[in-house]
């Protein structure tokens, strides 16, 4: 069975219907399977450059404070201890890198159903085309956006328009994305999800074929 929606344009206008695959966009979304694919995202995105010196690597001395006996204090090794004042940490953060592998077809189901929940949401919206003329204003495309009703919203098309990229850019909570860099973590942090008829047929090739070897490069720029 299939799916059917309606096409609009950028100025609201009805351009047809279009039919989506229910094995692609009619699953019953699992939130655990998207938490794990957001969680995978995010780790992936953190730089891991956080570090804080050991005993062994702050300055210091190396002599012992004061002799083993004695003085009637606890003994003491080293100044550079960390319960003396600029001494090293203890199993402090260290560089290291936070991502780990998530299986293919866990990746692959955790974007079917994030597009699946916004199509029960009724907040998927198919675009016959995403674009804009070079002379294109950002006033423009506010008012345009506006009058859609788009207050946070992810664009997505088979290859982003340059002009309408531009023209996007710098407006609060819209983006836009190409095909290979739809993802879970962006499609759920908007509210509205546009999709192009391009895109449409460039994401039901890249999830029937399971190609998601750069799905989630956005999330590491």
């Amino acid at each position: 069975m299939a799916i059917q929606l309606p096409v609009i344009n950028l100025d609201n206008a009805s351009v047809g219907q279009v039919d989506l695959p229910e094995s692609l966009f009619g699953v019953a979304p699992r939130a655990d399977i998207m938490a794990r694919v957001v969680h995978w995202q995010l780790a992936k995105r953190r730089a891991g450059t956080h570090k804080v010196k050991g005993m062994g690597e702050v300055s210091g001395t190396t002599k012992k404070p004061y002799r083993q006996k004695g003085t009637g204090n606890a003994r003491q090794g080293s100044l550079r201890a960390p319960q003396y004042r600029k001494g090293g940490i203890v199993h402090g953060p260290v560089v290291r890198d936070h991502g780990y592998n998530l299986n293919k077809k866990v990746r692959r189901l955790g974007l079917i159903c994030a597009l699946s929940a916004k199509v029960a949401a009724g907040k998927l919206i198919v675009l016959d085309t995403a674009t804009a003329t070079d002379e294109a204003k950002t006033s423009a495309m506010v008012a345009q956006l506006k009058a859609l009703g788009w207050d946070s919203a992810l664009v997505i098309d088979a290859a982003v328009d340059a002009g309408f990229a531009r023209v996007t850019r710098n407006i609060p909570k819209i983006d836009v994305l190409p095909t290979v860099g739809a993802n879970v973590y962006d499609i759920l942090n908007h509210d509205v999800l546009a999709v192009t008829r391009a895109g449409l047929e460039a994401l039901a090739q890249r999830l029937n074929g399971a190609d998601l070897s750069g799905a989630e490069k956005e999330s590491e720029a």
